[in-house]
């Protein structure tokens, strides 16, 4: 099963960018990002709005709750 971080890692990849300017994006610093990837830490509600308005993305498919 693919974890929040993983589906992180893969939306990024996919949009070619990098943690750097996901991070400032998100105005979160790029640690931060690392951490969300390597699911050592998981983002605020808010910064999960954010993400999933960053990649333009349904909630259920960056939660990892739908394919």
């Amino acid at each position: 099963m693919e974890t929040f971080g993983d589906r992180l890692k893969s939306l990024r990849k996919s949009k070619d960018i990098g943690q750097i300017e996901l991070a400032q994006a998100l105005g979160v610093s790029k640690g931060i990002i690392s951490l969300w990837e390597n699911n050592l830490r998981e983002p605020t509600l808010s910064n999960i709005i954010a993400i999933i308005k960053f990649f333009n993305e349904p909630a259920d498919y960056v939660l990892g709750l739908t394919d």
